[in-house]
Order: structure tokens, then C-alpha cells, then sequence
């Protein structure tokens, strides 16, 4: 399978930012791309630096607007396409959520981002209601795709309910950077560690990882913070963890990666960690801590 990842930065003008994606998108299909999968909250500046309540009008319902688009770019080019997107399911109830678009442009399925941080210049709580579909794969021409978003790649058994569901891929749409202040040592171990973390989601689960994010500085609209420097760095990773691509850190780019389907099946064979599981001890991962 060949994949589309388009790694962008954006700005204050949502019409801009989305006739860009879509010229990106085609270049994607051009060059053979089936699926192609953009970054979180794609449409416009990641708003969540600040709590600011005019920040709601930026939602959309799903169907709507942004799916119309979309869907008819996916048709035309005869594409699986990954979106990311500030949900109005009613007034008061918003989610980050992802939608996936069938080859002939229909909606294939969305799930809604489960794990919502509360953390300085990243106030998702305040905006996003955490998701309700739980950890289902989204089934499209191209297989079972498993689609979380950003925050939810730092826990395993996200990644785990996903493929125990039978998930081929496992997909993460990100938005994530680097405070200014950060001396680069720690920057460096932020950085490594996001990596580190959906490698190890891709051996434990004998899955590939595609993991998309967005690239440029934003400024922090308070003035509190320097704003956030996100730092691209998409890459995809083998089932066991091989680095396959990786974008870097400062520049938008459109990467192409070829991706074997039939690795997953391979690599499970010899790591048959599903096999080992020990389902009859696993009871206290329900509980929020072992006092």
C-alpha cells in the first residue's frame, strides 16, 4: 500500500490552510497514493493554547461543511483519506474527531479522541468532550483502520483495544511541539520519547504506525507562553519498530512510504504476543491505581 502523509503548517486563514491541504492531497494521489492521512485539528491553528469561548465558533457538525469537501476530494481521486476535525455534535458538546472517507467519497466511519489533556498551551479539556465511540477500527477498501489521535498515542491500551479489535493500521493525527524556553536537552528526550512511545505500540502489536503532526510555530495567543513549536517529525514505522520514513522537524513536507500489509502476519508469527497474553490477570488494568 502507498501512503500519503502531509505534514503542513497553518495559519489564521482556515480557507488557505484548506486549499492547501487539498493541493497537497493531490500531489499525494499523483504520485500513487491510496491512503493519505493529514494531521490533527487540520482546517486551522491549533486553538487550544488558551480557553476562549469564541474559539467553539471554529466547530463544525459532521455531516457538514468540511466533510463535503473532503469527501469529494477522496472521490475524485479515488482515495482513503484521514481527516481531523473540531466536532459540534450540539450546543455545548464538541469532540476532536477524526473522519475517514471511502474511495468513492463516503464517510466510512469516525472515531471521537478518547484521552483529553489539560496541560499548559494544551487546555483539550476545556474544549472537548472525551470520545463515546470507544476503540473501534473504521473499515475501508484498504483494511481495518485503527485511528486514535495525539494524546491517546501515549497509552498502550488504546493501541492494544485497537488491534485486539482487529485493526491493520494504527493511525495517530498530531498536534504536538516544543515550548521555546525547553533547553534542547529537553526537548530532545520530548521528542524521543513521542517516538519511542508508538514504536513500541507497533511491535507490541505487530502493526504498522502512521503518525502524522504538524510543523511550524504558533504563537500562544495570551501572550503567557512563547506559543508552541510543533515539530513535524511524521514518521511510519514497521510492525517491528523499523523506521520506514520520517519527515523532519522544521518544513512541510508531502512524504510518499510503501508499506507491506502482509508484515503484520509475518512478524506475528515469530512474536505471537496475542498468543501469550495473560487475559486471566489482567483485571486491576480497570482500576485507576493499585493502593
Amino acid at each position: 500500500m502507498k501512503i500519503g502523509i502531509i505534514q503542513q503548517a497553518n495559519t489564521a486563514d482556515i480557507s488557505a490552510n484548506i486549499n492547501k491541504l487539498e493541493k497537497n492531497i493531490r500531489e499525494c494521489a499523483a504520485k500513487g497514493a491510496e491512503l493519505v492521512v493529514l494531521q490533527e485539528l487540520h482546517n486551522g491553528l491549533y486553538f487550544c493554547q488558551t480557553e476562549d469561548t469564541k474559539q467553539f465558533d471554529l466547530a463544525e457538525n459532521i455531516p457538514g461543511e468540511s466533510t463535503n469537501r473532503f469527501g469529494k476530494i477522496a472521490k475524485e481521486l479515488s482515495i482513503v483519506l484521514v481527516t481531523s476535525l473540531f466536532e459540534k455534535r450540539a450546543p455545548g458538546l464538541y469532540h476532536n474527531t477524526s473522519v475517514v472517507f471511502e474511495k468513492d467519497g463516503s464517510i466510512a466511519g469516525k472515531y471521537r479522541k478518547m484521552h483529553i489533556p489539560d496541560d499548559p498551551a494544551y487546555y483539550e479539556k476545556f474544549y472537548f468532550t472525551p470520545g463515546d465511540l470507544g476503540f473501534e477500527p473504521i473499515p475501508t477498501s484498504l483494511g481495518k483502520l485503527g485511528v486514535l489521535i495525539c494524546w491517546d498515542q501515549w497509552y498502550p491500551e488504546a493501541a492494544r483495544l485497537m488491534a485486539l479489535a482487529g485493526a491493520e493500521l494504527l493511525i495517530y493525527p498530531t498536534a504536538i511541539g516544543w515550548e521555546s524556553t525547553d533547553k534542547k536537552e529537553e526537548k530532545d528526550r520530548q521528542l524521543n520519547a513521542w517516538v519511542s512511545a508508538q514504536r513500541g505500540h507497533a511491535v507490541a502489536n505487530g502493526l504498522h504506525v502512521i503518525s502524522v503532526n504538524r510543523v511550524g510555530h504558533e504563537a500562544d495567543p495570551s501572550g503567557v507562553t512563547n506559543g508552541i513549536q510543533f515539530w513535524g517529525n511524521s514518521f511510519v514505522a514497521g510492525p517491528q519498530a523499523e523506521p520506514i520514513a520520517s519527515a523532519g522537524n522544521h518544513e512541510e513536507e508531502n512524504l510518499i512510504v510503501e508499506i507491506d500489509m502482509k508484515r503484520s502476519e509475518q512478524v506475528r508469527r515469530i512474536w505471537p504476543f496475542f498468543r501469550d497474553r495473560r487475559i486471566d490477570a489482567f483485571q486491576d488494568l480497570t482500576k485507576r491505581f493499585r493502593d
